[in-house]
């Protein structure tokens, strides 16, 4: 069994599991401790998460939104990067297991590996829907969405085509209008064949309200423009089971089927299953307990940030600012603990505000010393700040010029799209909302027959593996590091 030991390094060695906001926070605060640094996750890339959407409703490239995880060195030599999946953790003799039998010590441990779809119990809803926390995931619902639409061209409109999307709040609004708008703006003149009247946006969301965390001034403006956009919003409404070919609803009582071409699951969030392998104290949503310095509670020198964690005393919104404040305080309390000073004060968020846009020149957003925004001033806001806060100029510059085309110059916008095959684009959904529930056992493969092999042969490409991204299959399913 391969090992990397913490002895053969010359300075105390800090692991950070998950390479998402918080992760990298945590990293960077750490350039100039007296430390070195391994950063693992299981992709060699930084996804941001915010912008998911956008590749969903094809305004982004993939690329736009991803960052090498390597380059992190280039300014950084006290860091390098482990890609892998953490499978358990022996915290006596602090040290991780990961998949293909490397074992990684460690003298201080930062768990920051985000979060994924809850489906709350719902029958169907693992099977059926399509969350949106990947990069694969957001490729999945882009290229189901058009392959929906070409068979259309091609065979005609037999009945409408409806996207359901379930959860309003801010995944699930901004997602319903990006749809909207690519039927209500593009469509008509790159699918002249189609009706649009006949395709359908459906927002559904148990409480009376979309996004519940704003004043409910903005949650009204939101509201009147998802309808202004022709969204159709069942408010009060639940969930009670997800199907191949629609959602069965229930409002006041009362059930009802929904046809859907798709859904797309925007409705909470867990931990992942791999978590309670961990040895690690789990609370509400299967999320890490923490102390007022996001130490774990009960497992010395390991740290949890960002939305696995989560703190009895002070529960804190589940979005980018509290993760990269975490992942910043944890790194100030090992850099002191390791000099032998006095902790820092206990952790504190500091509140920035929150945003959320619906579409072209709407959105809706409160930020600290600002009055609450609407409209056109929210919307540029919006925009600035999501471009700013991507990694890499390289993707600000590619993201900045993308939605200036979409939303700036006006016209048909050119929309972004893949060669998935809906079927194939399906199957890490369904793959990885099992891995949820429970981790993949270890299998020693079984031959295969002469016919075995030779259907194997015969079988289109990605139908006889998991594609975690067009041109990349996996032979197991995703588990936890994703971020």
């Amino acid at each position: 069994m391969s090992e990397t030991t913490a002895s053969v390094l010359k300075r105390p060695h800090v692991v950070v599991v998950g390479g998402g906001f918080g992760g990298i926070a945590a990293v960077r605060k750490l350039k100039r401790a007296d430390v070195d640094v391994t950063l693992i996750d299981r992709h060699n890339y930084n996804t941001f998460n915010p912008l998911l959407y956008q590749v969903a409703t094809a305004s982004l490239n993939p690329g736009d939104i991803t960052w090498f995880l390597r380059a992190i060195r280039a300014k950084q030599s006290n860091v390098r990067f482990l890609k892998g999946t953490v499978e358990s953790m022996d915290h006596t003799s602090k040290t991780l297991h990961l998949d293909g039998g490397l074992d990684v010590k460690y003298d201080s441990l930062v768990i920051a590996v985000g979060v994924t779809a809850n489906f709350f119990g719902i029958p169907g809803a693992p099977e059926h829907s399509m969350p949106l926390y990947r990069r694969s995931q957001a490729l999945a619902v882009r290229d189901r969405m058009f392959a929906n639409l070409e068979d259309a061209a091609i065979n005609g409109q037999d009945r409408d085509l409806r996207i359901i999307v379930v959860g309003g709040g801010a995944t699930g609004v901004e997602t319903a209008g990006a749809f909207a708008e690519l039927r209500n703006n593009d469509m008509p003149t790159t699918y002249p064949e189609l009706d649009t009247k006949r395709i359908h946006i459906t927002l559904v969301e148990m409480l009376p309200h979309v996004l519940g965390p704003f004043h409910p001034k903005l949650r009204d403006y939101a509201k009147k423009s998802l309808e202004k956009r022709d969204v159709e919003l069942r408010l009060e409404t639940a969930v009670k089971e997800v199907r191949a070919d629609g959602v069965l609803v229930e409002h006041d009582g009362q059930q009802e089927f929904l046809e859907s071409s798709m859904v797309v699951w925007a409705s909470g969030v867990t931990a992942h299953g791999t978590v309670k392998e961990w040895g690690v104290p789990q609370g509400r949503g299967g999320r890490i307990e923490t102390d007022e310095h996001l130490r774990v509670k009960g497992v010395d020198d390991v740290y949890a940030i960002g939305d696995v964690s989560v703190s009895p005393d002070e529960p804190l919104p589940q979005l980018a600012q509290p993760a990269i404040q975490g992942g910043k305080h944890v790194a100030k309390v090992i850099a002191a603990g390791i000099k032998g000073k006095a902790l820092p004060k206990p952790f504190k968020y500091k509140d920035k505000g929150t945003m959320a846009t619906i579409g072209r020149n709407s959105a809706i957003a409160e930020i600290k010393f600002l009055p609450r925004l609407k409209g056109f001033p929210a919307w540029i806001i919006w925009v600035a700040l999501h471009v700013a806060t991507l990694l890499g100029n390289r993707n600000r510059f590619a993201t900045l010029i993308n939605l200036t085309a979409k939303y700036l110059l006006g016209g048909t916008h050119n929309a972004i799209v893949g060669e998935t095959p809906p079927i194939v684009a399906l199957k890490p959904v369904m793959v990885e909302a099992r891995s949820t529930i429970k981790a993949p056992a270890k299998k020693t493969p079984a031959k295969k027959t002469p016919a075995k092999k030779a259907a194997a042969k015969k079988a289109p490409v990605g139908a006889m593996a998991v594609e975690d991204a067009p041109g990349q299959k996996s032979s197991t399913p995703p588990t936890a590091l994703d971020q």
